[in-house]
């Protein structure tokens, strides 16, 4: 009865879209209040209903209630409940259900916290909104319904994809899709604000922080992501290039241009087409994303889908969107006059400079994640492209724009001088070199990619350093920190996520050029020497799990004569999928991680171990979570709440009464 009263929640948010869709648009226009005030329940009753649904679904799969299809095919009895719970997003039906309970809970936000938008705005945003709503419900209701019944119910379901069996990616989708879904926000406001013909300043201020919002969350799902795919698939890396791990990246980086962009409208008024562009895009991005993790396009871990029609569905859907907002932006796009004028050498040219190189590069990953299709349904060919093409293509803008952002941030706005910018840096400058030669002077056979990315990450980090400082004034020390803990929270996140991106250069650049790699076949017994450490196969063992038996290796480690270490690495056998997977045994540590791999027992006796020596591996998700929480930093700046600047404003513009 449960899942029935899902079903019907689901149904019923469906029309309740429907009237939030045309009720409040139609008002707007007319200028009708009450039509509008009708935008505000409607939002939070779709998203009370989708959460009713969503806690059905759940229900279902926390209870093992196999008359339900999706349970039957991602969850059984012998699962622990973390993976119960996991198992209601980790396959497609499921995953689009969170996927609208994300939109309508943005939407629901938004009628919230956005008490101080103008009505017409306020009720043109949650409008479209809304639209989107319409659109994936149907979606879901005609080609991915989750709660499809079985008429034979069978005593126990087939399980999850062991692979996704992991309390990282567990959480990884949630995270992804509150970024995904809520680059949303971003669409929502721009074509509100198209329809009504009005960006400004205050316009910038309400976009900014949903945008800030999303791809916060965005960096942390793809940071969890990337840190799975190190630990659980076995080989060691942490980015392949794959077209699922491409759909996120690729909004992630026009979010990171959004951000940028608005901030040059709210200061100065100027590049307004260009920022309603970029928040088209991003959710644009979004849905392509979509579109190849559940077209059946390519077949992947991370795929959840691969029925063509459900693609041809989405297809239609990216279609309608965009060609709709694009339209409109083309007829809106000459009225969107921009005010403000800046010379060659500004912040505002800096912050330029940031968004072609962001565009830029989303758009080579774009062209490499997509043209291997379109060379097979146009040309007939297969041809792969892999990460040769994306290290090449992409590395250069990334680089560029480490040199450029502590160039930038001490900028000022209008007209400037790049040697007065330049020299609060010098110190800066001296040290990330200094360090770079020092480097690449100590490695032998060796690439160029390890001291650059020392260089520059070390560039990155001073440079915000170096930001705080020029912001402290003059005086004393005490004054100087006193004036530094005073700053505003927006300039503390920005300087936060600098530095973060600096820590995850260091990390990628010195996992890529130093690491270590050995493959043999150990025996019991014998030991082995990699990167300083002594490795000894001391015995493996049969171990049986809550799901799976694992045969689990027992490998004490030393170094210099003492033993640091006894790390575990197993593989799992997983019998209701009758799917083995690799749990690695990693020793983290500040410089590098040791990595252990073990493989197949040999037929002349002992097992294939792999071993890594991984330097600064950590640092990567280490500076995502900087980054990530520099973003959070700048939410709790009141300047960049919503509508933070316009009650200012209307507190400073009130009469004063006569005495």
């Amino acid at each position: 009865m449960i899942v029935e009263l899902g079903h019907f929640a689901l149904v019923l948010a469906l029309f309740v879209a429907v009237v939030q869709t045309v009720l409040p648009m139609i008002g707007a226009q007319k200028g009708w209040p009450g039509w509008m005030a009708v935008a505000e329940p409607a939002a939070i009753t779709q998203f009370l209903l989708v959460a009713f649904s969503f806690a059905a679904l759940t229900y279902a799969f926390v209870t093992d209630d196999f008359s339900v299809l999706l349970v039957v095919d991602n969850s059984n009895t012998l699962k622990p409940m973390l993976y119960k719970v996991a198992g209601v997003w980790g396959n497609h039906e499921g995953s689009m259900l969170l996927w609208v309970l994300i939109l309508s809970l943005f939407g629901a936000c938004a009628a919230w916290f956005g008490g101080n938008l103008p009505p017409s705005l306020r009720a043109r945003v949650l409008s479209v909104q809304a639209l989107i709503g319409v659109a994936f419900y149907l979606f879901i209701l005609f080609t991915s319904n989750p709660f499809w019944r079985v008429s034979n119910p069978p005593m126990n379901g087939f399980g999850m994809n062991p692979l996704l069996q992991d309390p990282g990616l567990a959480f990884h989708p949630p995270f992804l899709y509150l970024g995904y879904v809520g680059l949303s926000m971003s669409f929502s406001f721009a074509i509100a604000a198209l329809i009504e013909g009005k960006v400004d300043a205050a316009w910038a201020r309400w976009v900014r922080p949903w945008t800030l919002t999303a791809w916060m969350f965005l960096t942390v799902g793809i940071a969890l992501g990337s840190l799975w795919a190190y630990y659980e698939l076995g080989w060691g890396g942490f980015w392949f290039w794959d077209p699922t791990e491409n759909a996120s990246f690729m909004p992630w980086l026009i979010a990171a241009a959004l951000l940028h962009s608005a901030i040059v409208v709210e200061k100065r008024e100027a590049l307004k087409a260009w920022t309603v562009l970029l928040a088209i895009l991003a959710f644009g991005f979004s849905l392509i994303g979509t579109f190849i993790v559940r077209s059946g396009v390519i077949t992947s871990v991370h795929a959840f889908a691969t029925d063509p029609t459900r693609g041809v569905f989405i297809l239609a859907l990216i279609a309608v969107f965009m060609g709709a907002a694009l339209t409109l932006f083309a007829i809106r796009a000459p009225a969107l006059e921009a005010k403000g004028v800046f010379s060659t050498v500004s912040r505002e040219t800096a912050l330029v400079l940031n968004n072609v190189l962001l565009a830029v590069a989303c758009f080579v990953v774009f062209i490499g994640t997509i043209w291997p299709l379109v060379a097979e349904l146009a040309f007939n060919r297969k041809l792969s492209v892999g990460a040769p093409f994306f290290d090449m293509a992409f590395t250069p803008f990334m680089v560029a724009l480490a040199v450029i952002l502590p160039i930038g941030t001490l900028l000022p706005w209008k007209r400037g001088r790049l040697g007065r910018a330049l020299r609060p840096l010098r110190g800066g400058a001296a040290l990330a070199l200094a360090l770079g030669l020092l480097v690449y002077a100590m490695q032998s056979g060796h690439s160029a990619l390890g001291p650059m990315g020392v260089a520059l990450g070390v560039w990155l980090v001073a440079g915000s350093l170096t930001d705080l400082a020029t912001r402290s004034g003059r005086g004393g020390v005490g004054a100087r920190l006193g004036r530094i803990a005073r700053l505003p929270r927006a300039d503390w996140g920005r300087v936060t996520a600098h530095a973060g991106l600096g820590i995850t250069f260091i990390g990628i650049c010195g996992v890529m050029a130093w690491q270590v790699q050995d493959i043999r076949v150990a025996h019991f017994g014998h030991s082995f020497d990699v990167g300083g450490y002594n490795i000894t196969l001391k015995d493996v063992h049969q171990v049986q799990g809550p799901n799976y038996t694992a045969q689990v290796a027992d490998m004490p480690v030393t170094k210099d004569g003492e033993q640091i270490a006894v790390m575990h690495p197993s593989k799992r056998f997983y019998p209701v999928a009758g799917v083995p997977t690799t749990e690695a045994a990693i020793r983290p540590g500040f410089t590098h991680d040791l990595y252990l791999v073990l493989g197949d027992k040999q037929k002349r006796g002992g097992y294939a171990v792999r071993t890594y020596i991984k330097p600064f591996a950590t640092w990567i998700w280490g500076g995502a979570l900087i980054m990530a929480f520099g973003g959070l930093l700048s939410l709790t700046d009141r300047r960049y709440r919503i509508a933070a600047g316009e009650r200012k404003a209307q507190t400073v513009s009130r009469p004063v009464p006569a005495e």
